[in-house]
């Protein structure tokens, strides 16, 4: 693991790299990873699936936020994250049938289990969530996203991971062009670090094509429905109270004024460069694969490196691969393989925030993989639906969750928004992909039922807390009260219901 004596010298050396020398190596790196589409060396024989899982570590008696021990990020599967209390685990790839998927939910169980057996010794729990809301024991939460030291000419956020490219963001000015600031309803966040950013936590499913010139379709499918299963995920209406404005945190902007999903506009407010093209964005569809690789190339660069081939096969394009990891589209294409053989290109689909339970991350894996192969598989009309509504649907998930008016184009080329109509068919098209894949029509249906559940239900995550918000401040709490009151509700709930339970099941009295 780096060290803090490590991070400045890395930071040192970005700072003194030729930009252009830098970029030069991404453009010859980017026409020979082309070369290798042309040639058909990321094409694969099966679709797969895969998941990056994060979570934030608490006091398991109080509900604070705690920081990881070292010795726990040696654990099989799991490794650091942006924050000091977050921790990873990324998971094998398989291939995307019935007992592939099966696979992944029992290995995801396996080591998470093993984590948090080995975190009880000391007290703490791993939160699957969207945004912690109760900071930690000492100090204001203000203070432990924001404080910093300054070295030698450089900003380094103490409760942030200790890796150049998580400091760089705010140390190496000359190439760093993020923004630093979020303006939301009742909350204005300033930060001179990327500290905010580990405020949120997600899920990431990755799904990959036979053939990479299917990539595009992959990619542009993921778009239509990325705001309607977003809008069933929703999981961080609130904000630590500490960090809302003075006078700002009232029972109308908890109730109704706030996003569902806060972490869409903290990521795109502190990542995104306060002049020019934005990084963290909805992206445009793609013609090719190798448009995605010109996109990556193009991209403005953060923290460059000089980087010395290693000995996979994707180390001939290792200098894209570093520009890639501050590529942050909601939706990106992903070129990687150790060997030849294991060359792929894959969508890893980046909006939907850490879930209530395990079975509910499932459903979401199986939902965005089955609707992903079941569009671009076949001539559904909803493939055609217009980018700008595509996108639009996505910000209005974010900011209304499951009541956001969405457009969509039915299977019979029929425009509706009702949301009944609109998941019926979007849940058809799942089953249809995973059923392409080999599973059963039971199988299927079972994989995505607790999505099902809340569309019944007309409940999200971000729904259920604020239904708790909602009766603790109707008995009389403050907003700041309600807010630690819902999420000790969710700590306790999913202790009690992770492996085997459902947002559905949970109670919201």
């Amino acid at each position: 693991m780096m060290s803090g004596r490590d991070t400045i010298t890395g930071l040192k050396e970005s700072k003194d790299i030729d930009l252009e020398t830098f970029e030069g190596r991404v453009r010859e790196e980017g026409e020979r990873l082309k070369t290798y589409l042309d040639s058909e060396t990321f094409d694969n024989r099966q679709i797969t699936i895969g998941l990056e899982y994060e979570f934030y570590a608490v006091e398991t008696a109080s509900g604070t936020l705690r920081r990881v021990p070292r010795s726990l990020l040696e654990t099989l599967g799991f490794e650091r994250e942006l924050g000091l209390h977050n921790a990873e685990l990324t998971s094998s790839v398989y291939p995307c049938n019935h007992a592939g998927l099966t696979a992944l939910r029992w290995e995801t169980e396996a080591k998470i289990r093993n984590l948090q057996n080995l975190a009880a010794e000391d007290g703490i729990s791993f939160v699957s969530d969207g945004m912690w809301t109760i900071g930690p024991a000492n100090g204001t939460t203000e203070s432990y996203l924001m404080e910093a030291t300054h070295e030698e000419g450089l900003s380094l956020a103490i409760n942030i991971s200790n890796a150049v490219r998580y400091h760089g963001f705010g140390s190496v000015t000359e190439h760093t062009p993020v923004g630093g600031r979020i303006d939301l309803p009742g909350a204005t966040i300033r930060s001179e670090t990327a500290g905010p950013v580990s405020l949120t936590s997600s899920i990431q499913p990755h799904v990959q094509p036979r053939r990479a010139d299917d990539l595009p379709a992959y990619h542009n499918n993921a778009l239509r429905v990325a705001g309607p299963l977003l809008a069933l995920a929703v999981n961080s209406p609130f904000f630590p109270p500490g960090l809302y404005d003075d006078g700002e945190l009232t029972d109308e902007l908890l109730l109704e004024g706030s996003h569902a999903e806060n972490r869409i506009p903290v990521y795109e407010g502190m990542m995104n460069p306060s002049e020019g093209s934005p990084k963290v964005t909805f992206p445009r569809d793609l013609d090719s694969p190798q448009e995605a690789v010109d996109r990556i190339v193009a991209d403005k660069t953060i923290v460059p490196a000089v980087i010395e081939e290693g000995p996979r096969f994707d180390d001939q394009f290792v200098h894209v691969r570093h520009k890639h990891g501050s590529f942050w589209r909601w939706v990106r294409p992903v070129f990687d393989g150790a060997s030849e053989v294991d060359a792929n290109a894959r969508i890893e689909f980046r909006p939907l925030p850490g879930q209530p339970t395990l079975p509910d991350t499932i459903a979401l894996v199986a939902a965005v993989a089955g609707s992903v192969i079941g569009l671009s598989e076949s001539e559904h009309p909803v493939s055609s639906l217009r980018w700008d509504v595509a996108r639009e649907n996505f910000y209005a998930a974010a900011r209304e969750g499951v009541s956001a008016e969405m457009q969509w184009i039915t299977a019979d080329g029929e425009r509706v928004s009702e949301i009944d109509r609109l998941y019926d068919d979007l849940f058809s098209i799942a089953v249809a992909g995973l059923e392409k894949q080999g599973f059963d029509t039971a199988e299927a249906t079972d994989w995505i039922a607790p999505l099902r559940d809340r569309v019944t239900t007309q409940t999200s995550p971000a729904g259920w807390k604020r239904r708790i918000v909602a009766g603790e401040l109707e008995s009389g709490s403050t907003p700041g009260e309600a807010i630690h009151e819902a999420q000790r509700r969710y700590l306790r709930h999913q202790a009690h219901t992770f492996y085997d339970g459902s947002l559905s099941e949970w109670p919201s009295e």
